[in-house]
C-alpha cells in the first residue's frame, strides 16, 4: 500500500485507503472476480492483467470492457479497457505468432486515482506459454500531484497434464519499480502461482497462491461449471481479503458477457461485470 500518497486519502476516505488498488496487479474481468480471483492460469482476453502468458491462447481479435465497484463505493471503482490482437492466423489453438494485448485503466474519483496504460505479448508453444508485459502507472492526489513509475512483469502457463491440469506463474513489477523517494516507495512486487484442474470439458478447478512482498500471502480458489454451452456458473473465495464470489457467464455469438459478485463480512457488496466481443471468429 502506498504510504506517502495514502495520508490524504487516510484522513478523507478510510475506507478508501484499505481497499485502494495499490498499483497492484489487481483484479481483471468479471470470470476472474467469481473465482475468486484465482485466474493465473485463464486464457481469455484479460490474461493482459491475469498473467500475460494466457495471451498467448487468444486466437480472434478481442475487446472487453470491465467495470469494478467495491462496496458501494463511488470513490472504489474501477474502469478497464483491454484488446488482444493475434498475429499471423491461428492454427490448433493458438496465434502462430503470439498475441499483443494492450490495457488502459482507471481507479478511484478526482480526490485520489490511480491510471495504468499497459502492453504485453504472449505467445503459445506446444505445451507452455510465456509473455511479457509493461505498464505505465500513475497516482494522482487532487492538491498534490502526481507520481509515475514504469513496472515490467513476466507469465507463464503449461499444460501439466494435457486437457486436464495445467500451472501458472506470474511476477508481477519483477523491476521493483520505485514511485517516491519519501521512504523509497515502490509499486508492489507480486508473485502469483496456481494450477486448474479440468476434469472434464464442463469442470474447472482453480487454486492460487498470491503473495505481495510486503502482505501475507493470499490463497485463493474458484470453480467454474459449464452448465450448457452458452452459460457457466462460477463460486470462489479468498483468504486475504476474507470475501467468497459468485457469478455467472452468458455467451452469444461473439459477445460475452460475464458478472461476478463478492460480499465481505465487515464492508459488504462488491461487483463486477465484464463485455467482451469477437472482432471475428477464431480459425478451427
Amino acid at each position: 500500500m502506498l504510504k506517502i500518497y495514502a495520508i490524504l486519502p487516510a484522513l478523507l476516505l478510510p475506507t478508501a485507503l484499505a481497499c485502494a488498488q495499490g498499483n497492484g496487479p489487481g483484479t481483471r474481468g468479471a470470470r476472474a472476480a467469481g473465482l475468486g480471483n484465482a485466474s493465473v492460469t485463464l486464457t481469455d482476453v484479460w490474461a493482459i492483467g491475469n498473467n500475460v502468458a494466457g495471451l498467448g491462447q487468444v486466437t480472434s481479435p478481442t475487446v472487453g470492457f470491465y467495470a469494478e465497484n467495491r462496496y458501494l463505493s463511488r470513490a472504489l471503482n474501477t474502469a478497464v479497457l483491454a484488446a488482444a490482437l493475434p498475429i499471423g492466423p491461428a492454427t490448433d489453438g493458438k496465434a502462430t505468432r503470439g498475441v499483443v494485448g494492450f490495457e488502459a485503466q482507471r481507479f478511484g474519483d478526482k480526490l485520489y486515482s490511480e491510471q495504468r496504460l499497459g502492453a504485453g505479448y504472449g505467445y503459445r508453444g506446444s505445451l507452455i506459454s510465456v509473455g511479457a508485459r509493461f505498464d505505465v502507472l500513475q497516482v494522482s492526489i487532487e492538491g498534490l500531484g502526481s507520481k509515475r513509475a514504469v513496472a515490467v512483469s513476466l507469465g507463464g502457463q503449461a499444460e501439466v497434464l494435457p486437457k486436464k491440469l495445467y500451472f501458472g506463474a506470474y511476477l508481477y513489477n519483477l523491476n521493483q519499480a520505485k514511485l517516491a523517494e519519501y521512504q523509497n516507495e515502490r509499486v508492489p512486487t507480486v508473485l502469483k502461482a496456481g494450477l486448474s484442474f479440468r476434469p472434464t470439458g464442463k469442470v474447472m478447478l482453480n487454486a492460487e497462491t498470491e503473495k505481495d512482498v510486503d502482505q501475507a500471502a493470499d490463497f485463493k480458489a474458484g470453480i467454474e461449471y459449464q452448465v450448457i454451452d452458452a452459460l457457466a456458473v462460477r463460486g470462489g473465495f479468498s483468504t486475504l481479503s476474507r470475501q467468497t464470489t459468485g457469478g455467472v457467464g452468458l455467451q452469444a455469438g461473439q459477445f460475452r458477457f460475464d458478472y461476478a459478485a463478492a460480499w465481505h463480512t465487515a464492508l459488504g457488496l462488491s461487483q463486477h461485470l465484464a463485455i467482451g466481443v469477437q472482432l471475428n471468429r477464431a480459425a478451427k
